[in-house]
């Protein structure tokens, strides 16, 4: 009962604090290590690459904003280069299941 009880404060915690993202203006995207917390109004992560710039941009963005070249995702810091969080997990279950049935 109390691990419940800790997980639904962590989990109210973790949405009362807002999305967060990486954010940079940089040659490289790996270079990206600056996190910020979106303002209320922002309820996506971005990453935009210009053809013909090795420039990358990375930020907070709303959904309405997100066409064209704008790559946008949901959730904390999913705009990076690296997988993070669930998604390492779920490349992890999925190679393992891949390695025991073939």
């Amino acid at each position: 009962m109390k691990l419940c009880g800790a997980l639904i404060v962590l989990m109210t915690l973790s949405a009362a604090c807002g999305l967060r993202c990486y954010t940079c203006t940089a040659a490289d995207p790996r270079s990206c290590i600056d996190t910020k917390s979106c303002p209320v109004i922002f309820n996506r992560c971005f990453s935009l690459r210009v053809d013909g710039y090795d420039m990358v941009t990375k930020g907070c963005q709303t959904s309405m904003a997100c066409v064209g070249a704008v790559a946008c995702c949901e959730g904390d810091l999913c705009n990076s280069v690296m997988p993070t969080g669930p998604s390492v997990f779920l490349l992890l279950v999925s190679s393992a299941i891949l390695v025991i049935f073939l």
